[in-house]
């Protein structure tokens, strides 16, 4: 009885944890999130993008793409260089902010090297901030905790402090509901393997821009 019960425990571990399976073309992030920390928001790319040296359309052109039924072009072209977010079947193109203007976005357009350059912002409701995108994201779908967190971040708070009472840990989560975010810190509803309910506190990101959860898209 004992060895199904570890048994059980690591199925069930592996069907919350694998990662799921999703089209060649599609990026979403499993782990966490280290390499867009001095990061503002994301950016809604819908059809093509073209990227300038400086925030002038007179400035050079430093990159360009288009997406035509979901796929990119240039095809040699690796969405997961370009997007921190793409499904295609749910419209989402999204790629990262460090800057704006009135009229102009800095973006991330080659994550691997960091490469940034400027986009024209051609229409203000494809900038999303952080904070609004997990609103509107994660109120809709709820929280993925993402591979690799430190175990720190597991455990439920009272309140957004760090040294606050504990409320709980999270273990294995079936589902994530969150309530509110307030600065770095989310208000959230977990279901547990154990089918416990638990309402806390956690750090969604650390202070230098570490993204432990994300919204569970789907």
């Amino acid at each position: 009885m004992k060895k199904f019960l570890i048994f059980f425990v690591f199925f069930m571990f592996e069907i919350v944890y694998s990662p799921k399976v999703y089209t060649a073309q599609e990026v979403i992030p499993r782990s966490v999130i280290t390499n867009n920390l001095n990061t503002i928001g994301l950016y809604q790319i819908v059809d093509n993008i073209t990227v300038y040296k400086e925030h002038s359309e007179n400035s050079d052109i430093i990159y360009s793409a288009k997406i035509t039924d979901g796929k990119l072009f240039p095809e040699d072209i690796n969405a997961k260089d370009l997007f921190l977010l793409y499904m295609p079947s749910k419209h989402l193109g999204l790629i990262s902010v460090t800057d704006e203007t009135d009229d102009w976005i800095e973006v991330i357009y080659d994550i691997p090297k960091g490469s940034k350059g400027w986009i024209k912002n051609d229409d203000p409701y494809k900038f999303m901030t952080w904070l609004n995108f997990y609103n509107m994201y994660g109120r809709k779908y709820g929280l993925m905790m993402l591979k690799g967190i430190p175990e720190t971040v597991k455990t439920l708070h009272v309140s957004t402090s760090d040294t606050s009472q504990t409320a709980g840990t999270i273990n294995i989560p079936q589902k994530i509901n969150l309530n509110a975010i307030k600065g770095n810190w989310a208000l959230v509803s977990v279901f547990d393997i154990d089918k416990t309910a638990k309402t806390g506190y956690v750090r969604w990101r650390s202070d230098d821009g570490i993204k432990y959860f994300f919204p569970a898209i789907k």
